[in-house]
């Protein structure tokens, strides 16, 4: 199989597996439990994660919570790059079988952001208190779900921005010692 049929295999699934999620969203109350997850996933969730987060380890963790917010930044920059230089579509712009469930927050679809964040946040606060994972490890498959679902992104774009939030979360976690900084 040469590159180009590759590509073309990967991209049929790719629309496939966001037409048959997509689908989940014709019924009203997943849609709505959807938009919910979502729109919890633009920030609200995660911010509240952090105070918690705060809240458990103590005020003297300032400098750490300092840490994984500018960390947090890196990730951001990143899936705004690659937005930008990809400028990929999102599902339903493209295909008029996908449902829009939901405004997106910008205008391309690879990779998500929301996913991207999902992951990295869950990686960072789960490694600093464990006990938080009972909550973030279900939301952020629920999340990654969300945009599936809700037609605003590919699989591909959800796994892609999976693997950047982890690796962003790794660079994080493991440069901390070299800074002097005890997650």
């Amino acid at each position: 199989m040469n590159l180009k049929t590759a590509k073309i295999r990967i991209l049929d699934l790719d629309l496939k597996g966001c037409v048959y999620l997509n689908h989940f969203s014709h019924s009203h109350a997943v849609a709505n439990f959807f938009k919910r997850i979502s729109r919890l996933g633009d920030g609200i969730f995660w911010y509240t994660m952090l105070a918690l987060t705060w809240l458990l380890q103590g005020l003297v963790y300032s400098l750490q919570i300092v840490y994984l917010i500018l960390g947090s930044l890196c990730g951001t920059l990143i899936y705004k790059v690659l937005k930008i230089k990809t400028i990929r579509p999102r599902p339903y712009q493209v295909h008029q079988v996908i449902r829009m469930g939901e405004r997106p927050l910008d205008h391309f679809s690879f990779p998500s952001g929301h996913t991207l964040h999902a992951v990295m946040v869950s990686t960072l606060l789960g490694f600093v208190q464990p006990i938080l994972l009972v909550l973030m490890l279900p939301f952020t498959v629920l999340v990654a779900a969300s945009r599936m679902i809700l037609g605003l992104h590919y699989p591909s774009d959800v796994l892609v921005g999976a693997a950047i939030g982890a690796v962003v979360a790794a660079a994080l976690i493991c440069s901390a010692p070299f800074l002097n900084i005890v997650l």
